[in-house]
């Protein structure tokens, strides 16, 4: 055996993670032990959706937490009925199964899908047609489902039942329906993959498929979700509802939360001992599931989302135009925006954040921001001088180079 180096970290190698860490946050800032504040356009990968310590959060946590922790779901949980009911009266969906996090979503939303077609005698149906690109989650078979040979590797065999398609080809989308095709899974914008949106026009397509063929539509709205794009869920801009969709990330507020929402007609499948969680929807994760959409179902949230985003889209374009060598396009929708690159997208990040700023790295070389969607006219304005400091060092930086 070999003996334990004496600096070794005792936590798996698996993040690489930037030298910094946090002792509180506030808003769309946190603060370093030393006092040092950066503005969070990261907001914990768009999960801190009403930003840190947002004081009606914390308060349904700490009400909560006085009260009842866990308790299984051996047992009836009112504020787990009171969630689902919300997400439902707010959606299309009918029925809720609540997880901890996105890739148990999305395993419940494929196990959905699949259960359906055996559900109704076609148990051969067990395809799930996705798209280049997708990310999906870190369980086997939500990589499968992404597809991306960087997460694969060292895994053993592909779990089957997954067919990645090219990005927007409607041609090989068609192509590839047969008789053994149970669902199409496709997030409304690729966040890890690049923040790449899918036009409202191809989700329709997807949808009239689906319909024509007996197949479920997923949605992957993980990221997409509770307001990021300025609706409180990305497929209400196109229309095009699903039968089942993954949710998670921003509706915790921080707290590990997701949920399966579906149609009862797609998940008549899922019945007695079908699926379970010991912890999904617990207590204390629904309490704070509850206070999220308090706010952001209120009047007037998803106005100033909008228009936040709006602002941050101009200022952002003004940026990429102050800096044409180093900035190639701006991307995305709502408060899920991205900076592609024209030098590596972590010297950027890097840059950013020595200057007081958050991002998050993401593919086809893309800078993502996903601010808290509380975010002010005023955070934005500081971000982006923070920003533009950056982009000026980084130029200068390159010239020399």
């Amino acid at each position: 055996m070999s003996s334990k180096p004496a600096n070794e970290s005792a936590i798996f190698n698996t993040f690489a993670r930037a030298p910094v860490s946090f002792e509180r946050g506030e808003g769309v800032r946190l603060f370093t032990e030393q006092g040092d504040e950066y503005i969070d356009f990261a907001a914990g990968i768009a999960v801190n959706a009403l930003g840190h310590a947002h004081p009606h959060l914390v308060k349904a946590l700490n009400d909560q937490a006085s009260k009842l922790w866990h308790v299984s779901n051996l047992y009836e949980i009112p504020g787990q009925e009171m969630l689902a009911k919300r997400l439902c009266n707010a959606t299309f969906a009918e029925k809720v199964f609540f997880t901890n996090s996105g890739a148990e979503a999305l395993e419940c939303s494929l196990k959905t899908a699949r259960r359906f077609h055996f559900n109704n005698g076609n148990p051969e149906r067990v395809e799930i047609l996705t798209f280049e690109g997708a990310f999906h989650g870190r369980t086997l078979a939500t990589i499968a489902a992404g597809g991306q040979e960087k997460y694969l590797e060292g895994f053993g065999e592909k779990t089957p039942g997954f067919i990645q398609l090219p990005f927007l080809d409607e041609d090989a989308l068609d192509a590839a329906i047969n008789e053994n095709t149970a669902a199409i899974l496709i997030e409304p914008v690729q966040g890890e993959g690049g923040i790449r949106p899918v036009p409202a026009s191809f989700l329709r397509r997807i949808r009239e498929l689906c319909d024509e063929n007996g197949l479920l539509l997923i949605y992957d709205e993980i990221q997409t979700g509770v307001g990021r794009t300025g609706k409180l869920f990305a497929y209400q801009w196109s229309g095009a509802a699903p039968d089942i969709m993954a949710i998670a990330k921003g509706i915790g507020g921080g707290f590990p939360l997701g949920a399966c929402l579906a149609t009862i007609e797609a998940a008549e499948g899922m019945t007695v001992g079908t699926h379970g969680t010991t912890f999904g929807g617990n207590p204390l994760a629904v309490a704070v599931g509850n206070a999220v959409l308090d706010v952001v179902l209120e009047e007037g949230f998803m106005d100033r989302v909008q228009q936040s985003a709006l602002y941050l889209r101009q200022q952002l374009a003004e940026l990429s135009d102050a800096f044409p060598d180093l900035i190639e396009e701006i991307r995305g929708e709502g408060l899920l925006l991205g900076i592609k690159c024209k030098i590596p997208n972590v010297k950027v990040v890097t840059a950013f954040r020595e200057a007081g700023l958050l991002s998050v790295p993401a593919g086809e070389n893309v800078v993502r921001l996903l601010p808290p969607l509380i975010v002010s006219v005023d955070d934005i304005r500081e971000a982006v001088e923070k920003m533009q400091a950056a982009m000026t060092k980084l130029k200068n930086t390159e010239k020399q180079d």
